[in-house]
């Protein structure tokens, strides 16, 4: 009976690790830098935006000059990203969310790692890219 009740509080915690939540991350006003050190075009900037995206899986969306939606899908979770920019900078915000534990301020943790990822994508395709 004792080990039952040990499996059972193990099974648990596990479930309970797996839905864990963090404060939702928001990345704002991230300089854009280039290699070359000029101040790159917006269509150069928006092309690598969709290009750093689309290599992490998401779905990205020019919806105007200086914003575009990136999607994110992954099993049986779906997030989706404001991503404002401009010659200078960028930002991306939450916008929506399926199955990710969100309830205003928190979300599942995995959305900070791919939003983080997501901006180390987009500083490093910039940085690279040349006008």
């Amino acid at each position: 009976m004792l080990n039952k009740k040990i499996a059972i509080l193990i099974l648990l915690s596990f479930f309970l690790i797996g839905c864990r939540t963090s404060p939702i991350l928001e990345v704002t006003d991230a300089p854009i830098n280039t290699a070359s050190g000029k101040t790159p075009s917006l269509s150069l900037v928006t092309n690598e935006i969709i290009e750093a995206g689309i290599h992490l899986g998401w779905q990205m969306k020019k919806v105007t000059p200086g914003q575009i939606i990136g999607t994110l899908n992954l099993r049986k979770h779906m997030v989706k990203v404001d991503i404002a920019y401009s010659r200078t900078g960028y930002s991306i915000k939450y916008k929506d969310s399926n199955n990710m534990n969100y309830d205003g301020t928190n979300i599942h943790a995995n959305y900070n790692n791919w939003v983080q990822n997501l901006n180390n994508a987009i500083a490093t395709q910039v940085f690279n890219a040349t006008n």
